[in-house]
């Protein structure tokens, strides 16, 4: 299909780990759009400024407050929007878990009426997770998006709604919507991701200030993306993805938990001790994370560049 074209970019949770990160790739991509932020707390702003202030305009805002967002988004009539904020905390969900489902299901409804109110044609790409499939069975592996969501964690649970909601409003109400499914991808503006905690704990290691890495589940079978295959696909699939559609991404290769923390350990070049932390396991882990991603390289020519190995090296740099 023919490639789309935007000038004027939406992006929710602006200022947290994904959206940040995406807002640099975007800007990378085409340096003429025009980048509308909304975020409740300060995050990667200062360092989005810095960088790119002449291209980012910043609106402080709670998207649970459906007034002040319908009237930003019809001052701003975005042509693409991100829908990237929420509460990403998954093992925190399972201790606060009715401020999680409420702040990231309210948000996300919000953001959809609001474009249906106003009558708008923004393409709206949903950043959803590849936490809705719950507990998989090795019979449904490679994961295929006609597999049911069966989430397990009240943050999935969030999630499922925020999915099924953006469906809801793609065939009730015609809204130009397509669902990303992300599977694991390496994010080292969060700490709160196994990848990017071990890391942290091995340069501290190297400093002597920790003895001993302290883990949760390392059983659990996952892909792993670079961050930036992961950036370049969530473009692509607002450029060539299909409106409608749902699209898993993620890599295709399998590791375990703890075959991820043993490269990390062997890239780092020292001794680790490792102990298991039982506040670091959830109470019920998602497992099997391995998708089937045919349909999304089909439909926008997205192909993985980066391999594990180089991924971990620039993690354990970046963290430094």
């Amino acid at each position: 299909m023919k490639s789309r074209n935007f000038k004027r970019c939406l992006i929710t949770g602006i200022t947290g780990s994904g959206g940040s990160f995406l807002t640099e790739h975007v800007l990378k991509q085409n340096k003429k759009i025009k980048i509308f932020g909304l975020y409740r707390s300060s995050g990667y702003k200062k360092l989005l400024e810095k960088n790119y202030k002449k291209n980012i305009y910043f609106y402080k805002i709670d998207l649970n407050n459906f007034n002040s967002l319908k009237k930003i988004i019809k001052k701003i009539k975005p042509d693409l929007i991100y829908n990237f904020a929420s509460n990403p905390d998954v093992r925190m969900s399972f201790e606060l878990p009715r401020e999680t489902i409420n702040n990231n299901y309210q948000s996300t409804l919000n953001l959809f009426e609001s474009v249906r109110v106003l009558k708008l044609k923004s393409l709206i790409i949903h950043c959803g997770t590849s936490e809705v499939y719950g507990s998989v069975s090795k019979k449904d592996v490679p994961i295929k998006e006609t597999l049911g969501i069966r989430p397990v964690s009240p943050y999935a649970v969030s999630k499922a709604y925020q999915d099924l909601c953006a469906q809801l409003y793609s065939k009730i109400y015609n809204l130009n919507i397509i669902i990303t499914r992300m599977f694991t991808y390496i994010n080292p503006r969060r700490n709160n991701l196994f990848q990017s905690a071990f890391a942290s704990q091995i340069i501290k290691m190297k400093t002597k200030k920790d003895k001993i890495l302290k883990h949760g589940n390392l059983k659990s079978i996952r892909t792993s993306l670079s961050l930036n295959d992961a950036m370049n696909a969530y473009w692509l699939v607002a450029k060539k993805g299909k409106i409608g559609e749902i699209y898993n991404i993620g890599g295709t290769k399998k590791y375990s938990v703890g075959e991820i923390l043993d490269k990390l350990i062997s890239i780092s070049g020292i001794k680790v001790k490792k102990k298991i932390d039982k506040k670091l396991l959830r109470l019920k882990d998602v497992t099997l994370q391995l998708p089937n991603i045919k349909k999304f390289k089909l439909d926008t020519g997205w192909t993985q560049k980066e391999k594990l190995d180089m991924s971990l090296r620039k993690l354990l740099k970046e963290l430094k």
